[in-house]
């Protein structure tokens, strides 16, 4: 008599594998450890279900030297992608600035990158206007960063903030605006970097 053994993986409701992608091999769990954390202030966030890669993203400093989100490997990145013409943008702003002078370290960074095409002496202007103190202004004039994470279905307004593992995988994303030094928000980031 002869047996045969058929090993199946474990399948997601809608048939895909249930474990992320192997270059996302933590981020599935930091996602799930997090859902119970999104709520009031923060309650837009979206958790990913199967963490993933995002794609190339690069973009400028404030020095004018080329960076990537590659570069921030290693590190919790709250990436956001804001205009000056956005007033919801504008109203979050501070927000992000606070939270970066808050939690912002060698394991956590808050990367806003300004879109603008046009009038590119306005983003530096605003900062100065409503006193940014603790966010390196990052901008990319082409608008490529919206263009390509767009693509990928990612984006589809401003603002858009998303929060990358440092694996470099999306663990969520958020479409509008948030209290982002809220102590919901401040929770969040405390249990990723926990």
């Amino acid at each position: 008599m002869v047996l045969g053994f058929v090993l199946y993986g474990i399948k997601a409701p809608d048939g895909k594998d249930a474990a992320g992608t192997p270059a996302c091999p933590g981020a599935a769990a930091t996602a799930a450890r997090l859902k119970p954390l999104v709520h009031g202030e923060i309650a837009a966030l979206g958790v990913a279900p199967r963490p993933k890669p995002l794609p190339e993203l690069s973009f400028d400093t404030p020095e004018g030297t080329k960076a990537s989100l590659a570069d921030f490997k290693g590190r919790t990145v709250l990436l956001n992608l804001w205009a000056t013409w956005c007033v919801p943008c504008r109203q979050e702003m501070p927000a992000l600035d606070r939270l970066q002078g808050l939690r912002g370290s060698k394991d956590f960074a808050v990367v806003a990158v300004n879109i603008d095409t046009t009038r590119l002496d306005r983003p530096k202007a605003f900062w100065q206007e409503i006193g940014i103190k603790n966010l390196a202004l990052y901008t990319d004039n082409s608008a490529s960063v919206f263009q390509t994470l767009k693509q990928a279905g990612k984006v589809i307004g401003l603002p858009t903030t998303i929060l990358v593992g440092k694996d470099g995988c999306e663990i969520g994303s958020m479409a509008g605006p948030a209290q982002w030094d809220s102590q919901d928000a401040l929770a969040l980031i405390d249990a990723i970097q926990g």
